[in-house]
């Protein structure tokens, strides 16, 4: 099939699982979010635990099965953002049970404001794409060469452009610039100390997904996915 690579069982299943992977720690990252918590005077969220994992799939996916995959996996995590926010609402507007006293709880941990979601939804989607087309940029740059140049490079970039829109998206105008500057660097500096520690594990992941992909398999066994830009 003209611009499509073709993958094994193995491969496919592997892909779909590290793209489920990626799902589960966007969702849960953005649900989580709304816990914050204070290490040595600095206050994060909790889904700074897990949402730096995403970069480093999508990253991974990018390396071995190309840019538009990874791209397509990317929309597929806003699609799924989009859906979950919907059904939280729907459950929201739900008429609680009389005898079930936490639908204030239930609202301020699954409601956020509309502002909060589309912060986090723009936040994800431009930084997530730009870590990809600058993932291969720097892998064109470098031939192939140095992966942890061009995870940390493109990891490190796009979470600062990340912070950097969701934040002003969230918080501007209700905060003075200081502290906008101020949640934006504090965050940045967390995010860097993730991504730099992260970088065996995308030689590892790299190295898992690539294993089978020099052994033969029956044609029936394989799958033609396309890869357009």
């Amino acid at each position: 099939m003209k611009n499509s690579i073709v993958l094994n069982e193995t491969q496919v299943y592997k892909l779909v699982l590290l793209a489920g992977i990626f799902f589960t720690a966007l969702l849960v990252s953005n649900v989580i979010s709304a816990k914050l918590f204070d290490i040595g005077g600095i206050v994060l969220t909790a889904g700074i635990l897990m949402y730096p994992l995403t970069f480093l799939i999508s990253d991974a996916i990018a390396e071995v099965y190309g840019k538009s995959i990874a791209k397509r996996v990317i929309i597929i995590g806003l699609v799924m953002n989009v859906l979950m926010i919907g059904f939280f609402y729907l459950a929201i507007t739900l008429p609680p049970a009389g005898y079930w006293p936490m639908q204030g709880e239930f609202e301020a941990i699954l409601g956020a404001v509309p502002r909060m979601v589309a912060a986090s939804l723009i936040a994800y989607f431009i930084s997530q794409m730009f870590d990809v087309n600058l993932f291969h940029k720097l892998k064109e740059k470098t031939q192939g060469k140095h992966l942890w140049l061009r995870n940390n490079g493109s990891t490190m970039a796009s979470q600062l452009i990340d912070s950097t829109i969701f934040v002003f998206i969230a918080f501007y105008g209700v905060m003075p610039l200081s502290a906008l500057f101020t949640m934006i660097g504090t965050q940045y500096l967390v995010k860097l100390a993730i991504a730099a520690a992260d970088t065996p594990f995308i030689y590892l992941t790299v190295k898992w997904l690539k294993g089978d992909s020099n052994k033969s398999t029956n044609n029936s066994n394989k799958e033609a996915v396309p890869n357009v830009s």
